[in-house]
């Protein structure tokens, strides 16, 4: 029910209208969470303003994960088009580093769905839902409209 809401929200339509250049997670990439974030630790965690920077792998090791991830998904565009993705969001409580929470995602399909990953945290972090239904709604949304 939650991730049908926000994902009509945030333009499941407009993500759509780029159906031609869709990159959606392969099982490759079913997410992984971030042991440190629980339901019980995001006070500590996603909900401390700046954290994602503290564990935000460095490019030189997203670069390189998304040029192998590309050839594993069978992109052939310029790296430079894509951005490596956190299936589950670091927002949200997301393993940094994990390549199975990892998958190249074109630039212009990360704008459709950055927003929605801002709008669960904040949900998440005033008590509107809980951190699993963050989590799912994201998954639901990313796994349809990438």
């Amino acid at each position: 029910m939650v991730a049908a809401g926000l994902a009509g929200a945030f333009g499941a339509g407009g993500a759509t209208a780029h159906r031609s250049t869709l990159v959606l997670p392969k099982a490759s990439t079913p997410g992984a969470f971030n042991p440190a974030v629980r339901q019980s630790t995001i006070d500590q965690t996603i909900c401390v303003h700046g954290w994602t920077k503290t564990i935000r792998p460095p490019a030189s090791y997203t670069n390189r994960l998304k040029v192998e991830q590309m050839a594993q998904y069978g992109e052939t565009g310029s790296p430079s088009g894509y951005e490596e993705d956190h299936l589950i969001p670091l927002e949200l409580g997301g393993a940094p580093r994990d390549p199975h929470n990892l998958w190249p995602e074109p630039r212009n399909q990360a704008r459709h769905s950055d927003p929605l990953e801002t709008q669960l945290k904040h949900r998440v972090c005033a008590g509107a839902i809980t951190l699993a239904a963050g989590r799912t709604a994201i998954l639901q949304y990313k796994r349809a409209h990438g």
